[in-house]
């Protein structure tokens, strides 16, 4: 459950009521020492929702659903709405009590993390205010235009001459200042108050763009003008922009990412940008697929075992465990958390089994039941999926030979597992045999993992697994 409610609440005002009299008071002996009466005024308490980062990684979230609806009276504590984040669903509670007076963010909407997607009403009584507050906020965003980019014939004078305006003063009274990480970058080297404009993006977001206009900095598309009039008197390179458009196929249907599989595609681009290389190495599972069939009844999973195997060899292999988030130093992580990937509707999540070296195989195994339910019910916390240090994806149930995985950010190897199957063996007599093997490729960033590294963790990852009586211990 994640906690939600921030207020921005006006301070309490008080009036001190006075003698608009023009004659002089002066306060006999008797009445001096009485103190004054004083009259206060409070204000009306509107509180607002946002939007909850769910995740380091979150930068906009999703109404699945509103479990509460306009007018219902809330406790602190009580679930009011249910977010799509980029790994899970979480149900995300209120810490005040009052009326939930009006939605701003309906159900299958967006909002970027910090907006506001509810307005939260102390009594009735500020049920109107709030209301005509959430139109004013959801108005303001609409006709707020975004920044549109100039079409490229026209010449640079119109460029020039269509400011973004983002620089209006903001009238007085306290509100969050929402703006994205570049934009306050900017607004730090070219020394922008970030607190006097009001954003162009969406529910009042500050862009770079905003940041420039107040800045003075005249918008970058105007050089492209230049060299699209450059372009068209050559006329040799236009051909080459059309070379980056694809045909659209007739019936194709535009299907946009979902919250997890924008993230799983942010992710992926992401590990492009380490080094890395792959070992494959061949594992016999005679011994292994004998014990499974032993502990299976107990509810034991091929995954578990396998979970546990590459835990035992990471305890001897730290450096495998390692990570190298800055590409300048690497962390000897002191615990083995493996992450297993798992396939889910409309994603892939990566829940995480901690301290799995530590943890006996049927305790193992009963947590990794409980983490793919979660995982399939979207039900997943933060801890459950971003504390991975080590990554196992198999793919041997499908009957796949052999696959090699991407590097997730932020660890140092994942492995590959494919199917078991019968292999034809000759030993060191000459006599052939038939044995069972499955083939194990380790993707590593070559930053902190050598080749040498990872070819001992193999050796020692294959004697666990052809031995495996020491994963029942």
């Amino acid at each position: 459950m994640a906690s939600l409610l921030q207020s921005r609440v006006p301070s309490s005002s008080s009036s001190l009521s006075s003698s608009s009299s023009g004659i002089q008071w002066r306060p006999s002996a008797a009445l001096s020492s009485r103190p004054r009466r004083r009259i206060f005024t409070v204000q009306a308490k509107i509180r607002e929702i946002f939007m909850p980062a769910l995740s380091s990684t979150m930068t906009e979230g999703k109404i699945v659903s509103w479990i509460k609806s306009e007018g219902d009276v809330l406790s602190k504590g009580e679930s009011v709405v249910v977010v799509e984040s980029d790994k899970a669903d979480m149900d995300v509670e209120t810490f005040y009590d009052g009326i939930l007076a009006a939605i701003v963010v309906g159900e299958g909407e967006v909002a970027p993390v910090g907006a506001p997607i509810g307005l939260l009403a102390e009594t009735e009584d500020e049920i109107a205010e709030a209301k005509a507050k959430a139109k004013s906020t959801g108005s303001s965003s609409q006709s707020v235009p975004p920044p549109a980019a100039s079409p490229p014939p026209p010449p640079p004078p119109p460029v020039s001459a269509a400011p973004l305006t983002p620089a209006a003063k903001v009238a007085d009274g306290p509100r969050k200042i929402v703006a994205t990480p570049y934009a306050k970058k900017l607004a730090k080297q070219h020394k922008v108050d970030i607190n006097s404009l009001v954003g162009t993006g969406n529910f009042g977001r500050i862009t770079p763009a905003d940041i420039e206009a107040a800045a003075g900095i005249p918008p970058k598309k105007s050089a492209p003008v230049a060299s699209v009039t450059l372009a068209a008197e050559t006329a040799a390179p236009a051909p080459k922009a059309s070379a980056t458009t694809f045909p659209e196929i007739p019936g194709s249907t535009v299907v946009p990412f979902t919250t997890m599989q924008s993230a799983v595609s942010k992710n992926m681009v992401e590990s492009l940008s380490v080094p890395t290389f792959r070992v494959g190495y061949p594992v016999a599972t005679d011994a292994l697929d004998a014990l499974y069939e032993k502990v299976k009844p107990k509810g034991v999973t091929m995954t578990a075992l396998l979970a546990k195997a590459a835990a035992m060899a990471l305890a001897q292999h730290p450096v495998v465990n390692s990570t190298c988030k800055d590409g300048k130093s690497f962390t000897y992580n002191c615990s083995i958390n493996i992450a297993v990937a798992v396939a889910i509707n409309g994603g892939l999540i990566t829940p995480v089994l901690q301290d799995a070296d530590k943890l006996d195989l049927y305790l193992l195994s009963k947590k990794w039941k409980e983490l793919v339910e979660k995982a399939r019910a979207k039900q997943l916390q933060p801890n459950d999926y971003n504390s991975g240090t080590f990554t196992l994806s198999n793919l041997g149930m499908f009957g796949v030979d052999k696959f090699d995985a991407i590097l997730p950010p932020g660890q140092g190897a994942i492995m590959a597992v494919g199917a078991s199957k019968p292999t034809v063996v000759a030993d060191a007599d000459g006599f052939f045999s038939v044995k069972s093997k499955m083939l194990v490729n380790v993707t590593a960033d070559h930053r902190i993992i050598y080749g040498a590294d990872l070819a001992a963790f193999l050796q020692t990852f294959s004697k666990i697994v052809e031995n495996p009586e020491s994963l029942t211990m």
